[in-house]
């Protein structure tokens, strides 16, 4: 087995990987503009090999780019399919050469997810596994039901949740995650109770709620487009489904959990780099941003819900003045004033606010 790191290994081994195919390829495409593996495709094709693509219904660039793509692949002699539309999305990201080798990737065929994007993938040879998968290739370009058999190929939304929940309720001493947005309910839960339980848990992403304990940085510099888990150091999980409902439930999705120590060491090695480097950029902007700064930003926000200052400050004169001829305002007094004024109201009603906000950073260890 091994692990493809993105953006460090590139596009060379899915290339290789194409180009030294016999007989027959099968692969799942969510996005794709990588023109090469594009070519390494067609080239197959001239070699005699059969090339069978199956195309996601539906993306966020929309119906005209995926038509493109499909004659584009048709074009060079591919047999293309479309997948279903019985779920949210098919966004799973395989291929298959000669049934023979399994690459399951986090990443789309895409220059952005693989020259500028932090992502993984998984090449492994176990005959197992490249069964199940090609099982679940064929019940989808089919659009025949698909019936899990390999229990640690992780398939959405047919038994992702059981399988993810087993993997997090077995950690014992530490758990590393990149996931771009954890947000599924039973799985903040089930990781607060892990935290509870005593076990490191680090995640480079996000969190929509935060829970005492759990460390949580923003991936830096590069773009985060992975979904990679690490528990206790010898087990790993590599996939397209975030701890999210609706990658877990709604949509195809297709993970790995293995155990290779080679493949594992480099996913733990790469997360701690990002880690340090994450700690720095945040450190940075910590620097970059002082106080002053952030209220600079919080209260050109405010400014833009706040009434015209004239009109305000005209109807208060002529309620405090009447038609008095002997009150004497100077401009320069009556600005000082309303700034000191203006100042201690808001003073007061910011100052809990912004201890709850940094209490609450605190706390989620930022």
């Amino acid at each position: 087995m091994r692990v493809l790191v993105q953006p460090d290994d590139g596009i060379r081994t899915l290339v290789k990987g194409i180009n030294g195919a016999k007989h027959s390829i099968e692969i799942v495409i969510f996005r794709f503009d990588e023109r090469e593996i594009h070519w390494a495709l067609a080239h197959a094709v001239t070699r005699g090999v059969s090339v069978r693509a199956l195309i996601a219904y539906t993306n966020r660039a929309g119906e005209e780019t995926l038509r493109k793509l499909e004659l584009a692949l048709l074009a060079a002699g591919i047999t293309v399919a479309r997948t279903d539309d019985d779920l949210d999305r098919y966004h799973d990201k395989l291929m298959i050469t000669d049934r023979r080798v399994l690459y399951l990737l986090a990443f789309n065929w895409t220059h952005m997810d693989i020259e500028r994007s932090r992502s993984f993938g998984v090449i492994t040879t176990n005959q197992v596994l490249v069964r199940e998968a090609l099982r679940l290739f064929e019940a989808d370009v089919n659009r025949h039901p698909y019936e899990p058999g390999a229990g640690n190929l992780v398939v959405s939304p047919v038994n992702a949740r059981k399988r993810l929940t087993d993997f997090l309720k077995g950690a014992k001493k530490r758990l590393i995650i990149y996931d771009p947005k954890v947000s599924d309910p039973a799985m903040i839960h089930l990781l607060e109770e892990r935290c509870r339980a005593g076990v490191d848990i680090a995640i480079l992403g996000r969190m929509t709620r935060c829970i005492p304990g759990v460390t949580v940085r923003k991936l830096a510099p590069m773009r985060l487009h992975t979904r990679t888990m690490v528990r206790d150091g010898y087990l790993a999980f590599v996939g397209s489904q975030s701890l999210r409902a609706v990658e877990l439930d709604s949509r195809r999705e297709v993970g790995l959990i293995f155990r290779d120590p080679k493949a594992v060491a480099r996913l733990a090695e790469t997360f701690a780099r990002d880690w340090d480097a994450a700690e720095q950029a945040a450190q940075q902007t910590d620097g970059d941003a002082p106080a002053a700064k952030v209220a600079r930003k919080v209260a050109k926000l405010l400014t833009k819900d706040l009434p015209e200052v004239a009109p305000v400050l005209n109807g208060v004169v002529k309620e405090m003045v009447g038609g008095r001829a002997d009150v004497n305002l100077r401009p320069e007094e009556v600005e000082a004033a309303v700034r000191g004024a203006v100042k201690e109201a808001v003073k007061e009603a910011v100052s809990d606010m912004v201890q709850e906000v940094v209490e609450n950073q605190e706390e989620c260890g930022r």
